[in-house]
C-alpha cells in the first residue's frame, strides 16, 4: 500500500470479503473514509462513535483487533472518540475493542516498524507464513 500496490482484485478471498461486507449489516451506515482509514460500519451509540469492522471469520482475530484499534487511534488523532466492534456475520459474533494507553503504545511501536520497512531502499526477502496462502498480494512475493 505504501508503494501504491493493490492486491489482486480477482482473488477469491477479496471477492468473498467484498460480498460479506456489501451484504451484511444493511441497516448500518457503511464505508466511511477518514484520512487513510476506510471504516466498514459507523454508528452513534450513547454519544460515542461505534466503529465496526466486518470480517469473514474470527480465525485471524488478533490482526483484526489491531486493524480496528488502529482505526480508533486514527479517529482519536482527528479529535473523534469511539469504540470498536469486530463483526463476524457468518459466525453471528461481535467483539468489542476499546482503545487504551497500552494498546496505543503497541500500535505506535508497530507503526514505527511499518515505516522502517516502507522506507527501506529494498524489500526484505519474503518469508512464507500462514497468511501467505490467503493473501491478495501473494503474487508479488512468490511470482
Amino acid at each position: 500500500m505504501a508503494h501504491s500496490l493493490v492486491p489482486d482484485q480477482d482473488d477469491v478471498n477479496i471477492d468473498l470479503g467484498r460480498f460479506i461486507h456489501e451484504n451484511s449489516y444493511a441497516r448500518e451506515k457503511k464505508e466511511l473514509t477518514i484520512g487513510n482509514v476506510k471504516v466498514d460500519v459507523l454508528s452513534k451509540k450513547d454519544g460515542y462513535l461505534m466503529v465496526g469492522e466486518v470480517k469473514k471469520t474470527s480465525k485471524y482475530i488478533e490482526s483484526a483487533k489491531m486493524q480496528l484499534a488502529y482505526y480508533l487511534l486514527e479517529l482519536k488523532r482527528h479529535g473523534l472518540e469511539g469504540t470498536g466492534v469486530l463483526m463476524f456475520p457468518k459466525e453471528r459474533k461481535r467483539i468489542e475493542i476499546t482503545l487504551d494507553d497500552e494498546l496505543i503504545k503497541e500500535l505506535e511501536k508497530i507503526e514505527n516498524e511499518i515505516l522502517r520497512i516502507c522506507y527501506a531502499p529494498y524489500p526484505e526477502e519474503p518469508n512464507k507464513i500462514n497468511f501467505c496462502k490467503n493473501c491478495g498480494y501473494n503474487e508479488f512475493c512468490w511470482a
